[in-house]
This record gives structure tokens, C-alpha cells and sequence, in this order.
């Protein structure tokens, strides 16, 4: 179990930086409890003097002077109430700033955790995210770092309070009577080692309901993502029945740890049983022998009263411990993850030069698939690059090592006579403009999924007329809000040659000086792809474009043309070279033509 608890050794940086809250905290609840503990002494002197008192009274009542000594009582009563209030009002004061420190500092810190793995996760590279899942990824998000947090805020709150408590009381208990409060205090230690041996079992639940717990997340995810697909397979009940399965397991494993939580209540409540019975039967011999007062015992069971909630919430704090190990495990574990590549450091300034491929193989580290093999091939600036090829033939692999999402494993991939591995990839980045195939549009207006890649607002940029460049105006004219359309979540209300263009536009908004088009235009018809290369032909000479399709024409008016099979590039020149070649690509075109 110690080993397990280690892992909560990284929150350490947190509890150091908010020192001040966690001191503080720690203080007022000690301050409290001394109060708390305060309170039945006044109780026994009060029970003592009644006691004392009382066989005196009825003696003299009925004489002229009784209602002095009645006066008395009453007014030494009082007097143990008002204090007794006096004392809980300034608990309740201690309480509410034990609370304000402790379970703010607990928030302060969940707060920068979720920073701290959002910049984490933007760190990472693809690799990391084919390799997990989404939802696996939102369930250490959300569900471990709140079982972190309770850890942070009232598992450290009970946890000193239980501490604090336990010695104040004993302290009293023994200041009291020495044998009552050892005889009282015997079954502590065997509460304390089942406690942490049910605790070990709770750990182990713990971490098995977390994964399981990633994959319901993952599978809902999966699910609502695709639920069109789903309908258009009638594939409902079977995915209710998948998911109905999947939900009992996680009830299951819930429930089995449920059982070993409820075994500590009644445990607990049993020892406090023993113990007050234990109480009762030396505290009364003592009594009779005159060693201690009818009040002491009073006491001694506001004392152990005063322990049965801590000793209660014992259990359900080492279980918040086993619980908050196991996320913070996983927390730990996203965090330790690297790139697989190093980032570097110099600015593009532009792209003024042409760009190089030489040599270049990619493996891919997550599947081991060879993509590309040892191809050569160059860019020139402000030229039309067509990359063609049938599926899996290693097209989209030109755009992600473009990108710089993968690096080579061979070769280098050079811009002028300077590797593109030396370039940050943000300012790498910012210089190029894609539009993959899947586009992926936010939850939000038509309008701001277009401006999505400015760095800053531009109020005097003419959103309608990337718009209309990318051939989507019209089309975005005709929705209920126009451009204030909220598009769903993935654009889920547009179609996908909607999507694709809306895309484009968002490409084109930040005037990129290498655009790629991956695949970008597959769900547009004809005439619109004329509109959308019209206008891509016109564009400002300096931009570089590279074009990854399946379709082969001369829209484009293509500069060069690579034809890749296998991962391998098989021709590559002008479109009258390679018709002249009579080779792969002069099957593919005569083809075309032939279906026209």
C-alpha cells in the first residue's frame, strides 16, 4: 500500500507553494479542537457540583435560606452554559477558517493541475493520442484530478482533524485518570491495523474502477461522436446492449468496493461499543472506590463520543487516500510522457526557399508501419505540387512529415539548405495553412470556425470573402443565423462538402505561404472545385501549395506531379512528361477520360 501512496508524492511542489493556506489551515483546526475539547470539563464540573450539591439542597429545603443555595445552582449553571456557547461560537469561528484555507488551497490546486495538463496535452505530439484514447484522457481530466482534489481538501482536513483530536483528547483522557483512558484506549490500535489492511483491497479496487471507468467514457464518446452511423446501421440495441454491458461491469467493481467501505462502519461503531462498555465497567469500580467523580465518567464519554465521527470518517478517508493515489498515478503518468522528438528553436522568417525531401523514410512509432520509403523529391517555392496515388500509398504521410506531426526516421526534409528539424514548430506552423479531409469544426459560429486560425482579432478582415473564395458563401447564406450559425459539435448540422470548404476558408484567412490540401476537396462536385482552384490559381505568386488528391484533372494547372505506390514515389514531373512516359499516371488519366 506504501508503494501505492508514493505516487501522491508529486503534489508536494503544490502543498509548498500554497504553504501559507495548508499552515494556516492546519492551525485553525487545532485551535478548534482545543475549543472542542474544553467543553467537557465544563460538563463534568457541572455534573459534579449538581451532584455535590443536590443531597444539600433537599436537606435545607423547605428553610428560610434554601433559596440561596438554589440561587446558586441556578446561577453556576448558567454560568457552565454561557461558557460551553462561548466556547462553541468560537470553534464555529475556527471552523469556517480551517475551511477557508484548507478546501480553497484544494481548488487553488485542482485549478492549476487542469492548466498544467491542458498545456501538457498540447505539448504532446499525434503519436501520444493514436496510442490513447479520448476518453481515457477525459476521465484524468475530470474524474482523477477530482479524486485528487478530495484528497487535497477534506481527506488533509479530517485527516489533521483526526490527528489534532486524537492527541488533545487522549492528553485530557490522561490528565483525568491514567488506567481509565489506557483501558478506554486499548482497542485503538487493532482499529488502526484492519483499517489499513481493508485499505490495501480499496486501493486495488480503486485503480480497476478507474480503467474501466476510461473505457465507459471512452465507448460513450465513441458513441454519441458516431451516433449517426449508428442509426444508419440500426445498430441502436446493439450498441445499447454493448454499452448496458459495459456500464454493469463498472456497477460491479462499484459495488464489490462498496462492500469493503461498508465493512468499516460497522467495525467501527462496534470497537466504540466495546470501548464505552470498557468505560463504564472500570470508570464504575472506580467510582465506588472514590478514585474518580460520576463526572469524570460524564466526561470520559463526551470524549469518546468526541471520537466516533473522526474514527468514522477514518474509513472513508483512507479510502479518498487508496483513491486519490490511483488517480494521481495515472495524472502522473500523462504528465511523464514526452514527445517523441525535440522541438527547435530558430524562427521561420519565411519561406523563401524551396523545400527538400531527400532520402526520406517514416516508420510510424505507434503502428511500425513503414509509410515512406526512401523518396526524394523538391518543392519550389510558389510552385503547384499534385501528389496522387491510391489509398495507403503514403500521400497523407508527404502532409503530416510537412507538418512536422511525424519526423523522419531516414533522410532529411530540408527548406533552402537548413533541416526544418531546427525550426520551432510554432513558427514552422504558422507559416502553412492545411485542410485535411476529415475536417473538424468547433461547437461554434460558421463565423469564428473560419477565423479560427488568426492569432489575433481582425474587426477589418472580410470573413465573407475568404468565404466566398472557398466557395462555401452561398452555402452559409441559407442557414437559419447565416454566419452566426452554431455549427454542433463537430459540425455535425453542415454536410461535408460544407465542412471541407469552411475549412478552406479558415486556411486561406490566414494567408498561409504553404497551403496543403489533403484530400480536401473529395466532397465538393466539379464545378465547385473549378470555383475554389479559379481562385487558388489567382492567388499572389509566393505561395506554395501542395495538393493530395485521388482525382486526377488539370484544374489546378498543376507545376509537378509525383505519383507515389507502396510508400514509394514512382513518377514525378510536368504533366506532359509523364503522359510522354506513358506510364502509371498515363493509365490513371487515360482512364479518366475514358469514363467521361
Amino acid at each position: 500500500m506504501f508503494s501505492s501512496l508514493k505516487s501522491l508524492g508529486a503534489l508536494n511542489r503544490y502543498l509548498i507553494h500554497y504553504k501559507y493556506y495548508l499552515l494556516g489551515g492546519f492551525m485553525f483546526i487545532a485551535l478548534s479542537n482545543y475549543f472542542r475539547v474544553l467543553q467537557p470539563r465544563y460538563f463534568r464540573e457541572a455534573l459534579d457540583m449538581i451532584l455535590e450539591t443536590t443531597p444539600l439542597y433537599n436537606f435545607v429545603k423547605g428553610s428560610s435560606h434554601s433559596h440561596i443555595l438554589y440561587e446558586y445552582i441556578v446561577q453556576n449553571i448558567l454560568w457552565f452554559g454561557l461558557f460551553v456557547v462561548i466556547q462553541a461560537l468560537i470553534m464555529g469561528v475556527f471552523m469556517f477558517l480551517m475551511r477557508q484555507t484548507i478546501i480553497v488551497m484544494s481548488r487553488l490546486i485542482e485549478y492549476d493541475m487542469r492548466k498544467e495538463m491542458y498545456a501538457h496535452a498540447q505539448y504532446l505530439d499525434s503519436t501520444y493520442y493514436k496510442r490513447h484514447s479520448i476518453g481515457d484522457l477525459m476521465a484524468r481530466f475530470t474524474e482523477d484530478v477530482s479524486k485528487v482534489r478530495q484528497y487535497l481538501g477534506p481527506c488533509l482536513l479530517y485527516g489533521f482533524n483526526l490527528i489534532t483530536l486524537f492527541i488533545l483528547v487522549i492528553t485530557a483522557m490522561y490528565q483525568v485518570n491514567s488506567r481509565l483512558a489506557t483501558f478506554s484506549l486499548l482497542p485503538l490500535p487493532f482499529l488502526s491495523w484492519a483499517i489499513f489492511k481493508i485499505s490495501e483491497k480499496i486501493n486495488h479496487q480503486s485503480g480497476v474502477i478507474q480503467i474501466q471507468l476510461s473505457q465507459l467514457s471512452t465507448l460513450s464518446l465513441e458513441i454519441l461522436s458516431g451516433i449517426r452511423d449508428v442509426k444508419g446501421y440500426a445498430q441502436e440495441r446493439q450498441m445499447e446492449q454493448y454499452f448496458a454491458e459495459e456500464t454493469e461491469n463498472y456497477l460491479k467493481k462499484n459495488i464489490e468496493r462498496a462492500r469493503m467501505d461498508a465493512l468499516f462502519y460497522p467495525f467501527i461503531i462496534l470497537v466504540i461499543g466495546v470501548t464505552s462498555v470498557v468505560t463504564l465497567w472500570v470508570g464504575g469500580s472506580q467510582v465506588s472506590s472514590g478514585e474518580v467523580t460520576p463526572g469524570n465518567i460524564a466526561e470520559f464519554f463526551i470524549y469518546i463520543t468526541l471520537l466516533t465521527f473522526p474514527i468514522t470518517a477514518l474509513g472513508w478517508t483512507a479510502s479518498l487516500v487508496q483513491q486519490a493515489a490511483a488517480s494521481q498515478k495515472r495524472i502522473n503518468d500523462f504528465m511523464d510522457s514526452k514527445i517523441i522528438f525535440e522541438n527547435g528553436r530558430d524562427e521561420v522568417s519565411s519561406m523563401r526557399h524551396d523545400i527538400v525531401f531527400d532520402h526520406v523514410s517514416l516508420k510510424y512509432p505507434d503502428t511500425g508501419i513503414t509509410a515512406v520509403k526512401d523518396i526524394s523529391f523538391t518543392i519550389e517555392k510558389g510552385t503547384k505540387t499534385a501528389i496522387i496515388g491510391e489509398t495507403a500509398s503514403g500521400k497523407s504521410t508527404i502532409a503530416y512529415l510537412l507538418m512536422q506531426m511525424y519526423r523522419p526516421t531516414e533522410g532529411t526534409i530540408r527548406l533552402g539548405n537548413k533541416d526544418i528539424t531546427e525550426f520551432s514548430l510554432h513558427s514552422w506552423r504558422d507559416k502553412i495553412g492545411y485542410v485535411p479531409q476529415d475536417s473538424f469544426l468547433f461547437s461554434e459560429s460558421v463565423r469564428n470556425n473560419i477565423a479560427f486560425g488568426l492569432k489575433e482579432n481582425n474587426p477589418d478582415l472580410d470573413i465573407e470573402q475568404y468565404a466566398e473564395h472557398a466557395s462555401v458563401h452561398e452555402d452559409i447564406m441559407t442557414l437559419p443565423d447565416e454566419y452566426e450559425t452554431m455549427v454542433g459539435e463537430r459540425g455535425v448540422t453542415l454536410s461535408g462538402g460544407q465542412k471541407q470548404r469552411i475549412s478552406i476558408a479558415r486556411s486561406l484567412i490566414v494567408r498561409p505561404e504553404l497551403l496543403i490540401l489533403d484530400n480536401s476537396l473529395s466532397a465538393v462536385d466539379t464545378d465547385t472545385e473549378q470555383r475554389i482552384a479559379s481562385y487558388l490559381g489567382s492567388m499572389q505568386e509566393g505561395i506554395t501549395m501542395v495538393i493530395i488528391t485521388q482525382r486526377i484533372n488539370n484544374i489546378f494547372k498543376y507545376d509537378r506531379i509525383i505519383t507515389m505506390s507502396d510508400g514509394r514515389i514512382i513518377e514525378n514531373g510536368t504533366h506532359d512528361e509523364l503522359m510522354a512516359a506513358r506510364g502509371y499516371y498515363f493509365g490513371l488519366y487515360s482512364r479518366l477520360n475514358e469514363t467521361k
